[in-house]
């Protein structure tokens, strides 16, 4: 039985390209592609990839806090980031999640190869100028006594809300996509303001962007 994996990217020209390079690799399948974290937590339920090759920025949901569902359901599910973006946040984030493996995506093919190979064998992969990053982020952290990011004050169900506010949903929309009552949407929304001790959307998108939780470009 080969690796299965599964390919998670907004860009289906990225899949495309990461499903006929990685079909070439003995040993390896790709048994499904999906364009945002909340469908690949569906697929993830549906067919346990081994492993993951999941984009940080996407739409809808994004791949830390899909990451962080999956890996607490399927501890064993390796999952790859792989971005456009490397600094600390983005990378602290995806680590804390859960990820086994970081890596930009510009690397050549043969890097996600050795990363495939790597995770699948319980170790982490970090590209050497993430580990760099992760280092002098580490150490700046401890030197300056930098505390949590806010966003880590938020619960799962808070972390969504925002990324969808974020993203221009309404609160009728949000309901109707989470399968939650409107009010229960707007409580999520006092909490969260309450929380960061912001008063508008305005705000709540600043934020968004900010910590990672969508991007302008999704």
């Amino acid at each position: 039985m080969g690796v299965k994996i599964l390919l998670v990217d907004d860009h289906r020209i990225m899949r495309d390209g990461l499903r006929s390079l990685i079909e070439k690799r003995p040993g390896m399948e790709v048994v499904a592609e999906a364009e945002n974290g909340r469908i690949a937590v569906k697929l993830t339920r549906q067919l346990k990839p081994d492993v993951i090759v999941m984009d940080i920025n996407m739409p809808d949901l994004n791949g830390i806090d899909a990451t962080r569902q999956i890996v607490a359901e399927f501890p064993g599910t390796k999952i790859i980031a792989f971005s456009m973006h490397i600094d600390h946040q983005f990378v602290a984030g995806a680590l804390k999640a859960g990820v086994s493996g970081y890596l930009q995506k510009d690397s050549a093919f043969e890097e996600l190869d050795r990363a495939i190979r790597t995770v699948i064998a319980n170790q982490t992969y970090l590209s050497s100028k993430i580990v760099g990053d992760v280092v002098k982020g580490y150490v700046e952290k401890l030197v300056t006594g930098e505390s949590a990011a806010p966003s880590t004050f938020l619960t799962a169900r808070e972390r969504e809300v925002v990324q969808l506010y974020a993203e221009g949903q309404t609160t009728k929309q949000i309901a109707d996509h989470l399968n939650l009552s409107v009010k229960t949407v707007e409580t999520h929304r006092l909490h969260i303001m309450e929380k960061l001790d912001i008063t508008g959307i305005a705000e709540l998108t600043k934020f968004a962007i900010r910590e990672g939780l969508t991007s302008l470009d999704t």
